[in-house]
C-alpha cells in the first residue's frame, strides 16, 4: 500500500498541487492545503486502498479534478475494470455532493457579507492606482467586495485588498460566474475580460458592457453562459497577454473561449 500512496502523492505533485503530509486510504473525502499554505483547505482527495488502489483529487479553488489508478504492472481483468468503474462513479458522487454543500454554504455567507457591506469609495487605493471607478463593487473591512453571479444569483465574492491582493470566498462557486459592468441591452458588443480592473478600464474606455470572468480558466464557461443568454450579440474576449508565462494562458484561454462561441479576440 505504501507504493500506491507514493504513486498517488506523485500524481498530486505532478498536477501542480502540494500533496498532504498524510494520505488515508479509506475512501473518505478529505481536504488539504493545495497551495501549501497554512489554513488553506481548497485541495481535496479520496483514495480507496482496497482491491486495485484508485482515487481522485483536485482543487475547489480552480475547479481542477483528476482521477487516478495505481500502476500494478499488468492489464486489469474485466472484473477489475468493472470494480474500478464503480469506484470512479462513487468518487464522483462523493465529490459532487461535497462541492454542492460547500457552494451552498459559501452562497449564504456571500449574501451576508454583501448585505453588510457599503458602497465602495472611489478613492480606495486599489481603484485609485488602477484609475477606475467602483462600478457597483462594495466595501467591508478594508477590502473591495466584487460579486460573482450566475443566472442572476449571487454565488460568491472576490475580495480585493488595498495592495491588490485578491482572494475568493472559500468554497464558493467560480465556474460560469461573472461580474457585470454596464448594460448589454442594445449594445454593439459585450466584452469578456479576466480581472475587475481590466474590465472596468475596457468599459470606461469604450462604453461597452463587460463581464468580468475573474480568471483565464473561467473565460470559456462565462462565454458559453453569455452566448446562451445573448445568442445574437457580438462577444469579444479581451485577452490578458501573459507573455512571461509558458504557453501564454491568457491569450490561449481567450482564443479557446472565442472558438467555442464564435466570438472575437482582442
Amino acid at each position: 500500500m505504501s507504493d500506491a500512496i507514493a504513486q498517488f502523492r506523485t500524481a498530486i505533485s505532478a498536477a501542480g498541487l502540494t500533496p498532504p503530509d498524510e494520505i488515508e486510504t479509506d475512501g473518505q473525502l478529505r481536504r488539504f492545503a493545495s497551495n501549501g499554505k497554512r489554513g488553506d483547505d481548497a485541495g481535496w482527495y479520496l483514495l480507496h486502498g482496497d482491491g486495485i488502489p484508485a482515487g481522485s483529487f483536485g482543487d475547489w479553488r480552480t475547479g481542477f479534478t483528476q482521477t487516478w489508478r495505481a500502476d500494478i504492472g499488468r492489464t486489469l481483468t474485466p472484473g477489475e475494470e468493472a470494480a474500478h468503474r464503480a469506484k470512479v462513479a462513487a468518487m464522483r458522487q462523493a465529490r459532487e455532493a461535497e462541492e454542492a454543500r460547500r457552494q451552498a454554504s459559501a452562497a449564504l455567507r456571500a449574501a451576508d457579507e454583501w448585505n453588510c457591506a457599503s458602497a465602495a469609495p472611489a478613492d480606495f487605493p486599489y481603484l485609485a492606482r488602477k484609475g477606475v471607478k467602483p462600478h457597483g463593487a462594495r466595501f467591508k473591512d478594508g477590502r473591495l467586495l466584487v460579486p460573482m453571479r450566475s443566472d442572476g444569483a449571487l454565488h460568491s465574492l472576490q475580495f480585493i485588498a488595498a495592495n491588490g491582493e485578491k482572494r475568493f470566498l472559500p468554497g464558493g462557486k467560480v465556474k460560469g460566474c461573472y461580474f457585470s459592468i454596464g448594460n448589454p441591452q442594445g449594445a454593439a458588443a459585450l466584452c469578456i475580460a479576466e480581472g475587475f480592473a481590466t474590465g472596468a478600464t475596457i468599459h470606461e474606455a469604450t462604453g461597452l458592457p463587460v463581464a468580468v470572468a475573474f480568471n483565464a480558466g473561467n473565460l470559456e464557461p462565462v462565454a458559453l453562459a453569455l452566448r446562451a443568454k445573448f445568442p445574437d450579440l457580438r462577444l469579444i474576449l479581451c485577452a490578458d497577454d501573459d507573455n512571461a508565462t509558458e504557453g501564454n494562458p491568457g491569450r490561449a484561454k481567450a482564443a479557446q473561449a472565442a472558438r467555442a462561441i464564435s466570438g472575437l479576440v482582442c
